[in-house]
């Protein structure tokens, strides 16, 4: 009788700390996937994580050797991963070979379905707001693709090449037809980028990553898609690009270009290639016209840039500028000073 007692509590033993490892396994699951969330949009939308660790890893342990810019790219991506991500790298260190890819694994399970989650929904909002801001003959359905990309006029339009004009009939007709002539690639910026949807070809960085669709998308993205409706004016919140670098990440890798792309095209599943347009080369172009700057007073455009994007997504804030003197000038400090002084007098008469 007693060993079966003592049978049966090793056994509730062992079942409770089966019990307990299971729910601690399902928790680091669910935070894993959650955490990879955010790496498609804010790191990486294509490179794997792997290669982003091998790169760093390669520079601590082999000599030193002028690197290349799609190195340089890396090593940019791991340094914001573990901005992003910053108990990765200590986890990195004391996880085991299988613990460490069981845990990139359940990452990169969170960052693609945030990848799919995103498409799925700028698919539907891309639509309505195409049918609203240039009310197309032929409206654009929420839930089809077939009908969009160079085909129709407006998506045709906003996809055309910054140095085309898609008014231009033989352009256009170039354009559909795919000939030698009118390669739409990864090496042009179409013109949903720019603000108006206009560019200046003697200067084609003005008004670039300033469209409307563009800041739609972002705030629909990374805020609600309610707010997308208010794209015009500046937003109602804070400074947050000063104090946050996550959403400065964001920002300066603006994954919503993208997908913006993708749902203005008539590609109905993700990939990396549409036709001559490689996605992921697109995206290289993105993130080396924010990171891989010529000088100063390039990176002071860029700067300028982000800081318009602050203004557009969260606000402007001013907090800075309330010094004490200024401070000693509004209502709330004259208020405290006419009590005072009316409570002095009341002193004073008694």
């Amino acid at each position: 009788m007693k060993q079966e007692r003592g049978t049966k509590q090793r056994f509730a033993v062992f079942t409770h700390h089966s019990t307990l490892l299971l729910i601690d396994r399902q928790r680091k699951t669910t935070y894993f996937i959650a955490q990879g969330r955010a790496i498609r949009w804010m790191i990486v939308l294509y490179t794997s994580l792997e290669d982003l660790i091998a790169e760093n890893d390669r520079r601590y342990e082999e000599q030193m050797e002028p690197s290349t810019p799609e190195q340089d790219r890396l090593q940019r991506g791991y340094i914001a991963l573990v901005q992003i991500l910053p108990w990765l790298h200590e986890k990195l260190t004391v996880f085991d070979m299988d613990d460490a890819e069981d845990m990139l694994k359940k990452l990169k399970k969170g960052a693609d379905a945030a990848r799919g989650d995103d498409t799925s929904t700028l698919k539907d909002l891309v639509a309505a707001w195409v049918n609203q801001d240039f009310r197309p003959s032929h409206l654009l359905r929420p839930d089809e693709k077939q009908s969009r990309g160079f085909a129709h006029e407006v998506c045709g339009k906003l996809l055309c090449p910054a140095e085309w004009d898609w008014d231009n009939d033989r352009v256009k007709a170039g354009i559909r037809d795919r000939t030698s002539e009118y390669i739409m690639s990864e090496n042009s910026w179409p013109r949903f980028l720019y603000e108006n949807y206009s560019s200046n070809p003697s200067n084609l960085e003005h008004g670039l990553f300033k469209s409307k669709i563009l800041v739609q998308a972002f705030k629909a993205t990374f805020t609600s898609p309610s707010s997308a409706r208010e794209a015009e004016g500046d937003g109602d919140g804070t400074d947050i690009l000063e104090n946050n670098r996550r959403a400065q990440r964001a920002l300066s890798q603006v994954k919503v270009k993208m997908c913006v792309r993708f749902a203005l095209s008539g590609v109905t599943s993700w990939r990396t290639m549409d036709g001559d347009f490689d996605y992921e080369m697109f995206w290289n172009n993105v993130v080396d016209f924010f990171e891989n700057v010529p000088g100063p007073v390039a990176q002071h455009r860029v700067t300028q840039l982000l800081e318009w994007w602050t203004r557009k997504i969260f606000g402007r804030n001013h907090r800075e500028d309330l010094t004490p003197d200024v401070v000693s000038q509004m209502s709330v400090t004259a208020l405290a000073d006419q009590r005072r002084v009316l409570e002095d007098a009341a002193y004073d008469s008694q």
